[in-house]
């Protein structure tokens, strides 16, 4: 015969409304949680599904947590120190998460038996009083680790952002302070490789801070981190940095791809944006002199189907002041020369004399830093003016 904890187990890890309740309770009590945005409250809501099994397991058992428990709570606490989110706060949160899964057992069972309602009540406090000791002493052990060794700490941390694995800008602030870290903002994330067409070797951490080093004169006293990402290096810098970067990857022999337009909480978007540009650029698109911007990796992006900005904005990125009404003598010369192909032609079009448009062929090159001449600048052009006419710009 089934016992009255079993059928209350039974139900309540069928009910999915259950952990539903932890995590709200959780995102509205605690602070730190409620700073979450909706990309982490998925690990969140993981953790309080496993942890409802497991102690309502325990207590139909009459069992304790094991060694297997405790590694995975302090593997939760490491990377707690590992994103900067207090340690208090999350023994908060189970705290809170305690409170949500005795009362979600009354309202289920709400005649059980004393004897059940004190097992229930003697294992989460003694649930409650280890996670405390092992949490925390992992907790400052992980934190201790991570300002032990200052450019493997600052690695980390750039390793954690481009996973997006942090709570909220508030968190990283406070991480960064820890660490003496001054993230550079506004910033340019550089992701690089080797421009060898095939069998490229991965780049070794200590190529990706040589690499580093050529731009120690940019940024004043923000800092600047490098890490490794397979194949390719990705460097955290100044935005001041992007000017130095062609040359800087021209003497390596390396291509990359430069994003200067996210936010800090967005910098794992930058690094996909990069990476994604990298990964489907043709090899003329990588002209000696040049590194991929925003705004080529959004045309990319674009061509490949899957935009990660609306059309007439990837427009506006490319093409800047030519956006301007003061400037749609500009625009008109560049659509007459897209569309026919020469200088000579597309003055006859507009009726100017062919120097008047080559003049203003080397107007657009200025503005824009594209020169309509090269195929690849010519094509992202191309396809800039025309979401930006098509959006009725």
């Amino acid at each position: 015969m089934i016992s009255e904890r079993e059928r209350v187990v039974k139900g309540l890890a069928a009910d999915p409304r259950v952990v539903e309740a932890v995590v709200d309770a959780v995102h509205r009590q605690v602070p730190a949680y409620a700073a979450l945005d909706g990309s982490r409250l998925p690990e969140v809501r993981a953790i309080a599904a496993w942890a409802l099994d497991r102690l309502l397991h325990l207590w139909c058992s009459d069992g304790a947590l094991e060694p297997a428990d405790l590694r995975r709570f302090r593997g939760i606490a490491a990377a707690r120190a590992a994103d900067g989110r207090p340690v208090q706060a999350v023994l908060r949160a189970y705290r809170v998460a305690a409170a949500v899964i005795a009362e979600e057992v009354a309202a289920y069972a709400p005649r059980l038996a004393a004897e059940d309602a004190f097992a229930l009540t003697r294992l989460l406090l003694a649930v409650l009083d280890t996670l405390s000791e092992v949490m925390a002493t992992e907790y400052a052990a992980a934190s201790q680790y991570l300002t032990g060794d200052r450019e493997q700490a600052q690695r980390l941390l750039l390793d954690d952002l481009i996973a997006g694995r942090h709570a909220s800008v508030g968190a990283l602030t406070d991480r960064a302070a820890r660490l003496g870290v001054q993230l550079p903002d506004p910033y340019c994330l550089l992701v690089a490789e080797s421009a060898e067409p095939a069998g490229r070797p991965h780049i070794t951490q200590g190529a990706a801070v040589g690499l580093l080093a050529s731009f120690a004169g940019y940024g004043g006293g923000a800092t600047r981190i490098a890490t490794t990402r397979g194949s390719r290096a990705v460097l955290l810098l100044p935005v001041a940095a992007a000017a130095a970067a062609p040359e800087a990857l021209r003497e390596r022999g390396w291509r990359g791809c430069a994003v200067c337009g996210e936010s800090l909480d967005r910098i794992a978007v930058a690094h996909r944006l990069a990476a994604d540009a990298l990964d489907t650029a043709p090899a003329h698109a990588h002209h000696p002199s040049r590194v991929l911007t925003e705004a080529d990796a959004h045309v990319l992006a674009l061509l490949a189907g899957h935009p990660a900005a609306p059309p007439d904005r990837i427009g506006r990125l490319v093409l800047g002041p030519l956006t301007d009404p003061a400037q749609r003598h500009l625009l008109e010369a560049l659509t007459a020369y897209v569309d026919t192909g020469s200088a000579s032609a597309a003055a006859r079009v507009l009726h100017l004399h062919p120097q008047s448009l080559r003049y203003r062929i080397r107007r657009i090159h200025v503005l824009t830093g594209r020169d309509p001449r090269d195929p690849w600048q010519r094509l992202t052009l191309d396809i800039a003016r025309t979401v930006v006419v098509g959006a009725g710009g």
